[in-house]
């Protein structure tokens, strides 16, 4: 895929045209192929994974809101996940070249499984449906940030590896993202429809939640670790060890000067990108998910209605980052306008605080919350999917991790920017 009209460096390679690093199968039969789709469905999953945790302690915010009726359950949570993965990933893009991505990863998903057991047993051997014992929301808070580290560790390393790799595979992994929030949205609606309404219903709903996030967790560590056995994915890897040797034969520098001269260097490249992705995600945690569930009401919905508009976003981003495994836009200039454009999203969604009595009724809400989502989960894939491909195939993997350091400040950002709608 082409740069979209982005002008690139003269020292990039344009990797749909190299021979060495087609991913065209039928022009390079060299290029083993992806049996039963393995790899697309191993990615799919890892995207899936290391969202669930984040989806799976914001939608039992009811759970959480009974047990801890004076905190602002959902801004908090948000806030300590964003900051430390933030702060994590920094330190990740410092020293990625002097730690194993594997190693990294796995490492996170160990840590999602404990940071997800924490809330079920406590919930058993301490809360037990009792309200406002606060230290166990401090645990939880703790929790939520051990998740923020963990995200960090899988979300750059995943995303880093998919950008090694054929564009479908970076598409895969991004509409994984969006099918977590679709998943767990249903598992609230089923849980919401069949488990009683009270306390016990209540903790039942959110072991369920936390359980199915586990599982998941344990499949996504197999899938990772079976990945690399592939023939595709051991293709892309062997040419990734091939230009890394070849770079620094052709340099003849120090590994660690040569490190940090790439990195700026990739920094270069992406950083429009890399803007357009962090404004995408200012905006959207600017809204989602504390306005649509504290801000907004409805009479006739009651509290299914910050239940639907959850599940109306996480749907419509679903379909936003699915779009892209059938058109995918070329053009990076327009994709990045648009991005910068859904700051429009803000004033419409303070109208419907604020303005005319039509506005504020559930019909516009809903519309505003599935247009948020859909913008949201096709920009964000037509850029993840763009940013690597600027760059020679032994830095896409750091390019890859550069662009989530964007989007981990945009969620940052958002994450803060949401309290400001209840000053």
């Amino acid at each position: 895929m082409g740069t979209g009209g982005v002008a690139t460096d003269s020292g990039a390679v344009d990797r749909d045209t190299s021979p060495l690093l087609t991913t065209n199968p039928s022009t390079n039969p060299k290029i083993p192929n992806d049996s039963f789709h393995l790899a697309y469905c191993i990615y799919f999953t890892l995207g899936t994974g290391y969202l669930l945790p984040w989806n799976a302690f914001i939608t039992a915010v009811d759970y959480f809101s009974y047990l801890y009726p004076d905190a602002s359950v959902d801004r908090i949570f948000a806030v300590v996940y964003m900051i430390v993965g933030l702060i994590c990933l920094l330190f990740i893009v410092a020293y990625s070249n002097k730690s194993n991505s594997s190693v990294r990863i796995n490492v996170g998903l160990g840590l999602f499984v404990v940071a997800l057991l924490v809330v079920p047993v406590m919930d058993v051997t301490y809360i037990k449906g009792q309200t406002g014992l606060y230290a166990g929301f401090y645990v939880t808070v703790a929790a939520v940030a051990l998740s923020g580290l963990a995200d960090a560790l899988v979300q750059g390393g995943v995303i880093g590896a998919a950008g090694e790799l054929p564009e479908r595979y970076m598409q895969a992994v991004v509409a994984g993202t969006a099918a977590s929030g679709v998943l767990v949205s249903f598992l609230r609606i089923f849980t919401k429809a069949v488990y009683s309404q009270d306390t016990q219903g209540l903790r039942q709903s959110a072991n369920l939640y936390f359980i199915v996030s586990i599982v998941v967790m344990i499949i996504c560590t197999v899938f990772y670790n079976v990945a690399p056995r592939l023939p595709v994915i051991k293709y892309y890897n062997e040419l990734k060890i091939q230009a890394v040797n070849e770079e620094r034969e052709e340099k003849g520098v120090l590994a660690e000067a040569l490190w940090r001269s790439a990195l700026w260097d990739i920094v270069g490249r992406v950083k429009w990108y890399g803007f357009g992705i962090l404004i995408i995600y200012v905006v959207t945690l600017c809204i989602f998910p504390g306005y649509i569930t504290e801000d907004v009401h409805s009479q006739i919905l009651k509290d299914w209605y910050p239940i639907l508009l959850i599940t109306g976003y996480n749907v419509f981003d679903l379909v936003g980052k699915s779009v892209t495994a059938l058109y995918t836009l070329e053009n990076a200039k327009v994709a990045i306008g648009a991005s910068f454009a859904r700051l429009l999203f803000l004033p419409l969604f303070l109208g419907c605080l604020h303005g005319p009595s039509f506005f504020r009724t559930e019909i516009p809400v809903t519309v505003l919350t599935c247009l948020l989502g859909l913008t949201n989960g096709y920009l964000t894939s037509v850029l993840m999917i763009l940013a690597p491909k600027i760059v020679q195939l032994q830095h896409a993997e750091s390019a890859g991790i550069v662009m989530v350091l964007f989007l981990v400040v945009g969620l940052a950002i958002g994450s803060v920017i949401s309290w400001f709608w209840v000053i």
